[in-house]
């Protein structure tokens, strides 16, 4: 991996030649217990957990890590054909990535993030059918765990794309607050999902960082700001925020004019 300005990108898949199990059982993990991974975290936590929401992140969780440790497509051939080393890979990053997060739990995180990118524009990358089979038990599994540690843990489930399918399926495993609802994919439609499942799930995120923003079109950004709000936020469960990072195509005037309109429009 390398960091960028905005990313830390990947360099090399260090599984990109595995073709059998041994291949995957002889890669060495880090050890998420290792003495000392977490000392920042809980420096932190000290410093400001007694004024502000903590969220202890772990940005790329199952599926997305470990595609990452393969290649995209490798990974997804490797599914196709239901390869032998799979299980194994998946078994192991799920190990690493529950390590992790109860670590970040133990140290006085008030939520976890668990990334998952399951989604393009138009539709699940996966079938919901296969990320059922293949990961939903794992995801419960790892929030089970989590939720042990500590019952008003608040998970928090990322994943980018169109992955309304996998709704109902995030809220019967334990996830309370779903990012980052972006706006301009089927199934996100404000109104649909929150008389669907605003009883069930919170909501973060929503406003569209693919085009409006970088239009910088101060009018319509306050109006779907606003219009956010008053649907998303109806009952409470909203927390407003762009769909993404925002990108270097995003001046800091419009920043400033949509954190304006969020407090404008965002009172009770």
């Amino acid at each position: 991996m390398k960091p960028t300005p905005l990313y830390v990108e990947v360099v090399k898949c260090p599984l990109e030649n595995a073709t059998t199990a041994s291949d995957i059982e002889n890669y060495s993990f880090p050890d998420p217990y290792a003495k000392g991974r977490f000392k920042k975290a809980e420096r932190d936590i000290e410093r400001f957990g007694k004024d502000h929401f903590i969220i202890g992140d772990v940005e790329i969780s199952l599926f997305e890590l470990a595609w990452h440790l393969t290649g995209l497509e490798k990974y997804m051939v490797g599914m196709l054909c239901d390869e032998p080393w799979l299980n194994i890979l998946n078994d192991r990053v799920e190990e690493w990535s529950t390590g992790l997060a109860l670590q970040l739990v133990k140290a006085g995180a008030d939520a976890i993030w668990l990334g998952e990118d399951l989604g393009s524009q138009t539709s699940t990358l996966i079938s919901p059918e296969d990320w059922r089979i293949r990961f939903k038990h794992r995801h419960k599994r790892m929030i089970d765990k989590l939720k042990k540690e500590n019952p008003d843990i608040i998970i928090i489930m990322h994943s980018d794309g169109a992955v309304a399918p996998l709704l109902d399926d995030f809220i019967e495993i334990g996830v309370d607050v779903y990012n980052p609802v972006q706006p301009n994919v089927h199934g996100s439609d404000p109104r649909e999902l929150k008389e669907r499942y605003g009883e069930k799930i919170s909501f973060f995120g929503g406003i569209d960082q693919q085009e409006l923003l970088p239009s910088g079109d101060i009018k319509r950004i306050r109006a779907e700001i606003k219009e956010r709000i008053s649907i998303l936020g109806k009952g409470r469960g909203y927390l407003l925020a762009p769909a993404h990072i925002l990108q270097t195509d995003v001046s800091t005037v419009t920043i400033e004019k949509m954190i304006h309109a969020a407090i404008e429009f965002g009172a009770y």
